[in-house]
C-alpha cells in the first residue's frame, strides 16, 4: 500500500467540500491535475467518470476507490478524500462511502496498481476494526486509522513497506502534516462571462486570481476549445458552459494551484 503511505507522508490528505459523489470525484480529480507531474490538459475527471459509468469503484465497507488510466508513463499517485458525513455513492452493501482513495494509473503502472488495490481488498477483509472508520473525527483521526491498517495488515506488505510507514508513524509533529501541507493547495470556483469583441468578465473571490485572468488575453478561447487553460501557476478547468443569444457564453470552471512552501509562509 504504497501509495496511500506516500499520499499520507506529502499532504494528499483532504476533507471532501460535501456529500455528493461527482462534486468529491471532481474535487480529487482537480488536486491530481494540479500535480506537476501530470502533463497540462490530462483530464483525469473525464477519465474517472468514463471508468465509474461502467464500474462502480465502491469495495464497501465506507471505502471507494475511483482511477484515472492514463496514457503516459510516470509514477503511481493517488489523493485521498474523506466525508465526515458519507456520500451515497452506489455500494453494493448500501453503506456510504467515507474514504475515497483516487488514483492515477500511468501505463508502465497497471500492474503495480493491480497488486495495490489486491493488498487493499485483502486489508478491507481482515482488519478489524473496519467499524472504527464511522468514529473519525478529523484529518488526523483518519491519518491514523489508516495508518493503523497498514499496520495490521503490514505482514503481507513486505519489509519495505513496514519500514517507510515506521518512519511516517514516528514523525508526531504537533500539527499535522496534512493540515501544513494543505495551505500549499488553492482550490477556487470561477465563473467567467465571454462575449463578442468585449473584455471577459472573471467573477471570482480570489484576488490574485482576477488579477492573473485580467493580465492574460487568450484564455477564454483555450477553455472553449481544449476545456483547460494553464499559463503559469494557475490551471483553469472547464465545469461546464451555457451560451446564450447574443453570443454571450458563461464559464463555470475550477482553478487550482500549488503554492510553494516559502510563499504560503509568507501568507
Amino acid at each position: 500500500m504504497n501509495t496511500i503511505l506516500d499520499a499520507l507522508q506529502e499532504g494528499r490528505l483532504f476533507e471532501l467540500p460535501d456529500n455528493d459523489k461527482t462534486d468529491a470525484l471532481q474535487f480529487l480529480a482537480h488536486v491530481i491535475e494540479a500535480f506537476p507531474e501530470v502533463p497540462a490538459g490530462t483530464d483525469v475527471f473525464g477519465y474517472v467518470m468514463k471508468r465509474e459509468g461502467g464500474t462502480n469503484t465502491a469495495l464497501g465497507k465506507g471505502w471507494a476507490c475511483p482511477h484515472a488510466r492514463v496514457p503516459f508513463d510516470g509514477d503511481l499517485m493517488c489523493a485521498i478524500g474523506w466525508s465526515p458525513t458519507g456520500i451515497d455513492y452506489g455500494a453494493s452493501d448500501g453503506e456510504p462511502v467515507v474514504l475515497v482513495v483516487m488514483h492515477l494509473v500511468p501505463d508502465n503502472q497497471r500492474n503495480h496498481y493491480l497488486r495495490e488495490i489486491s493488498l487493499l481488498a485483502k486489508a478491507l477483509e481482515t482488519y478489524p476494526r473496519l467499524d472504527k472508520l464511522r468514529d473519525v473525527k478529523d484529518l488526523n483521526d483518519v491519518r491514523n486509522y489508516l495508518l493503523d491498517l497498514i499496520d495490521v495488515t503490514k505482514e503481507s506488505a513486505g519489509p519495505d513497506v513496514r519500514a517507510r510507514m515506521i518512519r511516517l508513524q514516528a514523525k508526531t509533529a504537533p500539527e499535522p502534516l496534512v493540515f501544513g501541507d494543505l495551505s500549499n493547495l488553492i482550490v477556487e470556483p470561477v465563473t467567467i462571462v465571454a462575449g463578442r469583441n468585449v473584455k471577459p468578465v472573471v467573477l471570482t473571490q480570489n484576488p490574485d486570481l482576477l488579477e492573473w485572468l485580467g493580465s492574460v488575453d487568450d484564455f477564454v478561447e483555450k477553455i472553449d476549445a481544449e476545456n483547460v487553460y494553464q499559463n503559469g501557476g494557475w490551471r483553469i478547468m472547464r465545469r461546464s458552459s451555457v451560451t446564450y443569444q447574443g453570443g454571450w457564453v458563461t464559464y463555470e470552471c475550477i482553478a487550482v494551484k500549488l503554492i510553494s512552501n516559502h510563499a504560503a509562509q509568507r501568507k
